[in-house]
This record gives C-alpha cells, structure tokens and sequence, in this order.
C-alpha cells in the first residue's frame, strides 16, 4: 500500500489525491451578488447538507491552488450575506461547467453559460431557472480555514425556501431519485450520473439490530465466495433461522441439484451453496441465503 505524508506533499499534488479518492461530491451551483449589484455563478464541489433543524449547507470556495487567490463567490458572501444553492442535474451539467470559467469580475455567468435568471422570493442573487432544486440561503458564517494555496473558505447557509421542479416528484410529492437525475463530481475531468442503472438500496440497520458479522458460523465469515458485501447483509438479519426452517431449504430445486451433484464432496458442497447464496444475494432475498449458507 502506497503511504503518503501530507506534509511532503504540494498543493497540487494534495488536490489530485484527495479529489479522486473523496468521490463523488455533489455540487454546489452558488448564485451570488456583490455590493454593487454585480451576479456570479460558479459551481464547488466541496459541498454538503450537514444540518437539518436548522437546514445548513456548507459549501467551500478554496484559494486558488496555482496563485493564492480568492474567488469572486468568497468576496460576494462577505458582502452581501446570501446566496441560491442550484442543484444540478445531467440536462444542465455542460452549461454548468462553463460557467466556472473563470471570467473577470463584474461578468455575469448566468449570461456567458446560456441559463435563465429566475428573481428569488426572498434573497437577492437570482436563482438558476434550469436547476430542478433549488435553495434561497442566508449565510450564517464563512470560517477561513488558511492562507496557504488550496485553503478552504467554509460558507454556512441556511436554507429558508426551496423550489423543487414538480417533474421530479413522485406520486406521493416526494424528490423521485432516478427523475432528478442528479450528477457528481470526481478527479479530474471526471463526473458521475445517477441514473436507474447504477441506483441501488441498502436496508437500514437502525430499524433493527442485526446479529452481526461475527456471529455467522466460520466457514461463512471466511468464505471464498461470499464478498464484504454479502457478510453485511448476512449480519443485518435481527435473528438465526432456527434448524428446521434451515432444514425445509433442502427440498427447494436449486439445493436439492448441490446436495446431488456433490455427494460426498464436502469442499465443493460449500463453495456451490455459497454460490447459490451470493446469487439469492444479489436478488435482495437475504433469509434465503442466510439458510443456504447454514445447512
């Protein structure tokens, strides 16, 4: 394993390992205004929610890594504390790149990137009529986090109104996480999308104590077959099927063919039940596997 200290490493070099490792990030698509009335638009990708009574975002706009400088959005908040947080989303993720060119002060990117202008209810920078979320903030803080190339600026905005795309809803008025279509940002060049094909849910374990990892028989912790993957879902079953839940497996078509087909190979019986186990796996069907994996 590669091990790097921080200390011996540039700015530049810091910037592209932790930005291809922490991934992906969402982004933060800021609108802001200055004290002359001057708009800038500009996308950060160290960006989350971190609260949410109160709703706080924090955002970070860092010191240009090439030559120290700050960003006109840093210079704005100071000024004029708010700003729109604009989700982005795949049908805009062009535009919004171009719109962190860096243009000089006073140019307004809503303009250079092609997006609509939509007046805010109750702060002053314009929200981004294209974003299918968006969020009028007051800023509560900004924290310097340094003077050296790279440091962050942490913005903290509360969230006092949102606007949400009714397109994205579902039938019960709830964000539809495969309409959103909502992209991320990588290292490099590189964005991700989230789309149906690469979606998935994981059951939540705070609505009940699973048994835990380590109280799965040896051969099932230390499985060739089984992955990391396979053992937390194993782990989250809240109790142990009892013996002749486990027993009735027996008669099911797909064990029946492994008890057949590997009479008196015992290492093979094993490996193809815990291949049978991972494909029930993968079908979500978790008590089935886990009584496969126990016979």
């Amino acid at each position: 394993m590669l091990t790097l200290k921080t200390s011996d490493l540039s700015a530049v070099q810091l910037q592209d390992y932790l930005q291809y490792a922490i991934a992906p990030r969402p982004i933060c698509f800021a609108s802001t205004i200055d004290a002359e009335g001057n708009i800038n638009l500009s996308p950060f990708s160290f960006f989350n929610m971190f609260s949410t009574k109160p709703p706080i975002c924090v955002f970070s706009p860092s010191r240009r890594v090439r030559d120290n400088t700050t960003k006109h959005t840093l210079e704005n908040v100071l000024q004029v504390k708010e700003c729109v947080i604009n989700i982005v989303n795949y049908d805009m993720v062009q535009q919004m790149s171009l719109a962190s060119t860096e243009y000089a002060k006073g140019i307004n990117e809503f303009e250079k990137a092609g997006f609509t202008m939509l007046k805010s209810d109750l702060v002053q920078p314009p929200r981004v009529a294209e974003a299918p979320v968006q969020f009028e903030c007051v800023i509560n803080q900004v924290i310097s986090l340094g003077d050296n190339h790279g440091a962050g600026n942490l913005i903290l905005a509360e969230i006092k109104l949102i606007h949400i795309n009714e397109n994205i809803l579902d039938e019960n008025g709830k964000i539809d996480q495969e309409k959103i279509d909502v992209v991320a940002r990588l290292g490099g060049d590189w964005y991700c999308r989230i789309t149906n094909n690469n979606l998935f849910k994981v059951a939540k374990p705070l609505a009940k104590l699973g048994i835990g990892v380590d109280r799965l028989p040896h051969s099932v912790r230390f499985s060739k077959v089984l992955t990391g993957n396979d053992l937390g879902m194993l782990g989250n079953i809240e109790s142990l099927p009892k013996d002749e839940e486990i027993d009735l497996t027996i008669q099911l078509p797909e064990v029946k063919e492994v008890f057949d087909a590997t009479i008196g190979d015992a290492a093979n019986r094993e490996r193809e039940l815990h291949e049978l186990a991972h494909r029930f796996l993968e079908e979500g069907n978790v008590e089935l596997a886990l009584k496969i994996v126990l016979l």
